[in-house]
């Protein structure tokens, strides 16, 4: 009998969930491992080998932990409903003229709930991940915090997390830095996954090829949004590029062509198929608007006070105030703040504590 119960311990096969369940198993919790089957790569067409949470070398050496400490390990297969709901809406933003996030959804909508599921189905009163974040309660609400390694803090990612997932998530790394999770890797010997090569590239496009998944993954895109206008601020046709799709709010390098001076992707057009370019000081904006709202620390907007709004995962954050208007949120960057993405998320801050996160659905100059 353990003497903290059962938990169930997402295990990707990678350091971080490795050493999460060996912190756990050494704390005497009864630790049942899963990994999650999210996609097959060789299903995408792409030229690179598979890599991250789904290949062959991940799952055996997720088994191999469970199998030295001598705890049972699960493959849980969710290729269908990671297909459906993240696959799916990573296309349709595109096509959209929007630039989504994917680890975010797949993170709200699958992973969680599925790990609960399963923890339910083996009466684990908790999950576990290797996650750089923090989970603290405040008037009976739970919210996440940033990890006291800010260099991989992955606070940004788990703003979609309900109050129920939050509930009864651990993250037993979240008070250590990236080096010292290395050392109890190699000190309990597991020395070859200390020096494992982490990616950081969406899990089913291992090749960081968006453009080409595209391709693959819609009959007929390249001749449906071919020869498409880059115009400028007031109009006037800059040239012609591939389709609309192929490009996100703020790129510079890969348009196709030399224009004699930088210039950015400053917006999407998908109904006419264009792409608006600018030189990078019109990329500057001062409000946006973001929807699909989820509260943590707080259920409500508190305006007149200064929060840090993030608008992508390795932005340092922008004070600006907020103002709820029915279920989205106003944002004012004080100062501005360029390279706005319809379809991203915006996550605030009040210091390390993550207020709400929500999908950003325009901006304003």
């Amino acid at each position: 009998m353990s003497k903290h119960g059962k938990i169930l311990v997402a295990m990707s096969g990678g350091i971080d969930s490795t050493v999460t369940a060996l912190l756990l198993h050494e704390a005497g919790y009864e630790v049942v491992g899963v990994t999650m089957k999210t996609w097959d790569y060789s299903s995408s067409g792409g030229t690179k080998k598979e890599t991250g949470c789904c290949n062959l070398d991940s799952l055996q050496d997720a088994r191999r932990v469970a199998v030295d400490l001598g705890f049972h390990h699960f493959i849980l297969d969710l290729r269908e409903e990671f297909g459906d709901a993240v696959i799916e809406n990573f296309v349709e933003e595109y096509l959209a003229g929007r630039t989504p996030n994917p680890c975010v959804l797949c993170n709200t909508h699958i992973k969680w709930n599925a790990l609960l599921k399963r923890a339910d189905s083996l009466d684990c009163e908790f999950i576990a991940t290797g996650h750089y974040a923090r989970i603290h309660t405040l008037n009976d609400r739970y919210y996440i915090s940033k990890a006291e390694d800010l260099n991989k803090d992955q606070s940004y990612v788990l703003w979609g997390l309900s109050q129920e997932c939050m509930k009864r998530t651990l993250f037993p790394i979240s008070e250590l830095l990236k080096p010292a999770v290395r050392q109890i890797a190699h000190d309990r010997g597991y020395d070859d996954l200390s020096k494992k090569a982490e990616s950081y590239e969406i899990c089913f496009v291992p090749d960081n090829d968006y453009r080409g998944f595209l391709k693959r993954r819609v009959e007929g895109l390249e001749d449906r949004v071919k020869n498409g206008l880059f115009i400028d601020k007031e109009g006037n046709v800059l040239g012609h590029h591939e389709g609309y799709p192929f490009f996100t709010i703020g790129q510079r390098k890969g348009l196709g062509q030399a224009f004699g001076k930088p210039m950015f992707v400053s917006a999407i057009l998908p109904e006419t198929n264009t792409v608006v370019l600018t030189e990078e000081e019109d990329l500057q904006r001062s409000r946006m608007l973001v929807g699909k709202l989820n509260w943590q620390k707080f259920d409500f907007a508190e305006t007149g006070k200064e929060f840090v709004t993030k608008i992508r995962y390795k932005d340092a954050g922008h004070q600006s105030l907020i103002k709820q208007v029915d279920n989205n949120l106003e944002v004012e960057f004080i100062g501005g703040v360029k390279g706005v993405a319809p379809g991203q998320s915006a996550v605030v801050y009040d210091g390390d504590d993550l207020i709400c996160g929500g999908i950003i659905y325009r901006s304003e100059i």
